[in-house]
């Protein structure tokens, strides 16, 4: 999980000048102070490929997956899942940090630095794929005469890799949440939703529930063991058997309504949410794992995603 500090293009332009095709590896670079060859973790090649784009200044990144471009949804998921012919970089990156697999995290994150479009194809078809672009860039190309189509809601996808902690009767009162996020923090423990429940008045406790990636768990319940004596919280409850279900779309900004269509959604199909989160353009749910598929298909139905015929996927598991 190595961070990308520099680029150095030189022999990639050297080889161009000599009209050679150079071929590079992904997914690994160099330590700059020891020189040790180092790795930049899952979605590491589609990292490398944005960040070589950026440094040679190209006009655009080209992926090739198995799948035409992105998608509305998971198509091994969702079977009518729709093709989309654009996405902002704000939406890809809620979508790919939601569990959609087309395009890795931080690769959207780097090509959203460097305002780099990505163009994401498939290796199988000459179709014309999906463009990852800036909202401004979008709108000149719309302005343009461009007939490419921004739609309200851009997708759903759900992550069964996530894991729910619960911090059993912490003491309410200034400062301990900062223990407990602070202690998780030095441990490198990436978190996402959190909720805090209302204390009880009788015993003035309360209970703080959080998730995190899976692997993580036991390095979480560690991190939160050892200030557990300072903290003066009672128990650590965890759960892997959970699901993370979200919505995205730009549009949901100003269009009203969307959460009461999501809920209503869930509720029909019978999904009960633990959780919840909201960003700007994002509705995130906890629900049980063993519901996610129906829950997202779902959504998918209920917010007009559903597409005519079934999307292609040609092999592979859609990285």
């Amino acid at each position: 999980a190595a961070r990308i500090i520099d680029v150095s293009p030189g022999r990639i332009q050297e080889a161009l000048s000599e009209g050679a095709i150079p071929i590079v590896a992904g997914f690994q670079g160099v330590a700059q102070d020891t020189k040790d060859i180092t790795t930049l973790g899952r979605g590491g090649s589609d990292t490398t490929a944005v960040a070589l784009a950026a440094a040679l200044g190209a006009d655009v990144c080209e992926i090739y997956t198995d799948v035409d471009g992105v998608f509305s949804a998971d198509p091994r998921v969702v079977p009518k899942a729709r093709q989309l012919s654009v996405v902002t970089y704000e939406e890809m990156l809620e979508l790919a940090a939601a569990g959609a697999k087309v395009l890795h995290l931080r690769c959207v994150e780097y090509a959203r630095r460097f305002d780099l479009p990505i163009h994401v194809r498939s290796s199988f078809s000459d179709r014309e794929g999906t463009y990852v672009l800036s909202e401004a860039a979008i709108a000149a190309r719309i302005a343009a005469g461009d007939t490419m189509e921004q739609p309200i809601i851009s997708g759903t996808a759900a992550d069964i890799n996530d894991a729910k902690i619960t911090v059993v009767g912490v003491p309410d009162r200034p400062g301990e949440a900062a223990a407990i996020f602070s202690a998780l923090a030095d441990a490198g423990i990436n978190i996402d939703m959190i909720v805090q429940n209302v204390s009880a008045a009788s015993t003035g406790l309360t209970d703080v529930t959080f998730t995190c990636p899976q692997g993580s768990v036991g390095k979480a319940t560690a991190a939160l063991e050892a200030v557990k004596g300072r903290i003066g919280f009672a128990d650590l409850l965890t759960d892997e058997g959970i699901a993370k279900i979200s919505l995205v779309g730009a549009g949901m900004r100003s269009h009203p309504g969307v959460s009461a269509t999501f809920f209503k959604a869930l509720a029909d199909a019978g999904v009960n949410v633990e959780m919840i989160s909201t960003s700007e353009i994002r509705i995130s749910v906890v629900t049980r794992a063993d519901v996610a598929t129906q829950a997202v298909q779902a959504l998918h139905t209920a917010f007009g995603l559903d597409a005519d015929g079934e999307a292609v996927v040609y092999a592979g598991t859609g990285r």
